[in-house]
Formats: C-alpha cells, sequence, structure tokens
C-alpha cells in the first residue's frame, strides 16, 4: 500500500504557532492539508481577523485547510454562561470554516463528570441550538472521543451521533485517544467497529499504557494497532483525511492541561521535531502494509 491511499494533513500547533512553518513542514513531507488549531497564539474563533493571511499562505504553499479543530463544547454542562460563549465558538468558527472553503469543525460533549448515559438527555438538549447552526451553514460538526469528556470512546461517540440524528454530525475517530478511554476500549478493532459508518476525518497519535498510566509515545511506538486499522480503512473505503496529532514532546510531557487544552506557543515547544518523527513513522507504517 502506498501512504497515498491516504490524505495527509497536519494540526497547526503540533508544528508551530508560525503558519508559515506548519507549511513548510507540510510542504517537505508532501502532505495535503493543514488543520487549523492554535495559530499565532490564537485558538481558531480568533482568527477572523487573518483570513487573508491565512489564505495567502496556504495559496503559496499550495495547501488545503482540512478541519477547523475547535475547543467547542469543552465545557462545564452545567455553565450556562461557558455554554452561550461555546455556541459563538461554533458560531466563529463556522465564519471562518466558509472563508477558508473547509466544511468540518471538530467538537466535543462537554467536561465529563459521570456516565455518559446519566447525562445523555441534557447532552442531547444542549445540542439543538448547535445543530440549527451547523445546518443552516451546511457545515459537518464532527465530534472527537476524548477521555476528558462523555464520549470517551468509539462506542460513545457512535450512540450520541445516532441520537442527535443529524447529517451534518460526524465523528472525528482518534484511536490514540482510545487508549486512555476509562472504560477500556481497545482502539481497533473494538472502537473501530462502533464508529467506522460515522467517520469523517481522523486524528493520528500513539499512547502506550505503563502499570496503568497512559503516555504519549511516537506514532507506531505504542498500543495503537495503526497496520491493522490502516488496513481496515482501506477495506472500509475511507476517503478522509489522517491529520497528525503527535501530543508527544522528546525530551519532556506535556502536562495534563496541555493535553486537554492544547494550543499556544508552551505547547507547541519542540512540537515540529516531535512531528518530523511522528511523520516519518506514519509514512514509513502507510508504505509498508
Amino acid at each position: 500500500m502506498s501512504r497515498r491511499m491516504f490524505k495527509l494533513s497536519v494540526i497547526s500547533d503540533e508544528v508551530s504557532q508560525d503558519l508559515t512553518r506548519v507549511a513548510e513542514f507540510a510542504r517537505r513531507f508532501e502532505l495535503d492539508a493543514i488543520e487549523i488549531r492554535s495559530v499565532w497564539n490564537k485558538p481558531p474563533h480568533q482568527l477572523l481577523d487573518h483570513v487573508d493571511e491565512l489564505s495567502n499562505i496556504l495559496s503559496r504553499y499550495g495547501l488545503k485547510i482540512c478541519s477547523i479543530a475547535s475547543p467547542f463544547f469543552k465545557c462545564d454542562i452545567d455553565n450556562r454562561e461557558e455554554y452561550s460563549f461555546h455556541l459563538d465558538v461554533l458560531r466563529r468558527c463556522c465564519e471562518l470554516a466558509r472563508k477558508l472553503e473547509v466544511d468540518i469543525i471538530r467538537g466535543f460533549t462537554f467536561w465529563r463528570r459521570g456516565r455518559y448515559e446519566e447525562y445523555e438527555p441534557r447532552i442531547i438538549e444542549l445540542f439543538q441550538k448547535p445543530l440549527e447552526i451547523i445546518e443552516d451553514e451546511g457545515i459537518f460538526l464532527a465530534i472527537e472521543n476524548e477521555p476528558a469528556t462523555f464520549t470517551t470512546n468509539g462506542r460513545l461517540v457512535s450512540m450520541i451521533i445516532e441520537k442527535l440524528g443529524s447529517k451534518y454530525v460526524k465523528a472525528v475517530w482518534d484511536p490514540g485517544n482510545d487508549i486512555n478511554d476509562p472504560y477500556g476500549e481497545t482502539p481497533y478493532p473494538e472502537g473501530y467497529s462502533y464508529i467506522k459508518s460515522h467517520i469523517i476525518h481522523i486524528h493520528i497519535k500513539d499512547a502506550k499504557k505503563i502499570n496503568g498510566e497512559v503516555l504519549s509515545v511516537p506514532v507506531g511506538e505504542g498500543d495503537v494497532d495503526f497496520r491493522g486499522q490502516f488496513k481496515a480503512l482501506m477495506d472500509d473505503g475511507y476517503k478522509g483525511y489522517l491529520s497528525l496529532e503527535t501530543h508527544w514532546r522528546p525530551g519532556k510531557r506535556l502536562t495534563e492541561e496541555q493535553v486537554v487544552r492544547p494550543g499556544g506557543a508552551a505547547f507547541s515547544e519542540a512540537g515540529e521535531e516531535a512531528s518530523e518523527i511522528c511523520i516519518r513513522n506514519l509514512i514509513e507504517i502507510l508504505e509498508s502494509l
């Protein structure tokens, strides 16, 4: 299998806060796109005044934007002020997506404070306004399996997507996040079997569980069965992106706060070195299959 069986991208701040450096990285490894998270120390919903600069850099390097990696609904489910703020985050990200000609915005399902099943009716209720926003815009909201939120794994993401019942709600599948699933779901084949019919975008990171502790490691050196996962994606006709999100840094560990709220200069420090190691490993895996 060639790496060209899949389109490849990288999340911007896993390389640098400087978008030109990210674009140079993408060109060096013949990536197809960049996924926008924080750029110039600003989250995506604060980048509307920088659209021309973003577009000019992307055009110069022949790159697309594949997704807006927003922090939407990484907030307290019972905090009305945060809820209103995050609705505005979604609106601003939709505007950014329109201007950058991308149709995927990543989102979440509130900080986890109990079992998903106990909060499902409340989550569904609070998603009704976001559904109106994305359906009016014709933009996909891709919910990620994130252990810090209520939908920690592939099974739970698939459950909320099916309950919401909108063609504009899809999934970001992150097999690496599943290593830290509190319910012990195995990314592949278990988690993938639940979520595969909903996937619109994929994040690539790796992690290893050692004595009950989950550590970020370079892609291909952890517990994710990437070879099995990529073969299954090929067999199932996946046409979206594999987007590198290392969350690993050589010589140091990101803090828990940086992992659950990534972004900014401190997060990006040593990111280019880490991403170079991980993208080489990813390409090697793809070309070896």
